[in-house]
């Protein structure tokens, strides 16, 4: 699984970034330091080990959920400030120092829905899989924001990085079934639909 997770990082990484209209040699750049990763990874990476993912792997992670976040959310937001230092600690693989950032903020501003979906990312990472307290995150989320694409979509990442394709793909695929035809995230949830039901790959 972990090279299916990988692969659909760096997908929806590069969607992201085409939906914010990044193009040219910013992109290309991006896409050079992910496939450089990528590469050390399917060197030295064993994907059947546990434990903590290395600072490299972690910052990756963390610029593809900061992508995909502002894809939905914007760059320009109250909750900007709150997750930046969130996703800057998480980068460094200080997992438990973003969670307690993003349970402060939510705390203060309880009817922001990018701060629970923040959350429930954070939790995702710092635990390495969908637990109770990250489900509640991105439900409460989902509550405050009814209707709106970013809560259900991030949910649907939680799931898959948690090694259960059919729920993310379920997810995701109601979000296609609602939206409209033009709305301008539908690339990246198809991506990610596309990844997830490609046959595994295999490990070299």
């Amino acid at each position: 699984m972990g090279w299916l997770t990988l692969i659909l990082l760096i997908a929806l990484s590069l969607s992201a970034l085409w939906l914010l209209k990044i193009r040219g040699a910013l992109i290309k750049a991006v896409a050079a330091a992910l496939l450089v990763g990528a590469s050390g990874y399917a060197l030295q990476g064993r994907p059947g080990l546990g434990g903590a993912p290395a600072g490299g792997r972690a910052a990756k992670q963390s610029l593809v959920l900061t992508n995909a976040r502002h894809a939905f959310f914007g760059n320009f937001t109250s909750a900007e400030p709150w997750m930046r230092i969130s996703e800057a600690l998480a980068s460094r693989g200080k997992s438990a120092d973003a969670v307690n950032i993003l349970q402060n903020a939510a705390r203060r501003y309880p009817g922001d829905a990018q701060l629970w979906v923040g959350l429930g990312n954070a939790l995702v990472d710092h635990a390495g899989g969908l637990t109770p307290p990250a489900e509640l995150a991105f439900r409460r989320a989902a509550a405050i924001a009814p209707g709106y694409p970013g809560p259900p979509f991030f949910y649907g990442l939680a799931l898959a990085r948690s090694d259960d394709r059919a729920g993310a793909i379920a997810i995701w695929r109601n979000m296609l079934r609602d939206a409209p035809a033009d709305a301008q995230w539908r690339p990246m949830v198809e991506q990610g639909i596309a990844v997830m039901e490609a046959p595994p790959a295999r490990t070299p």
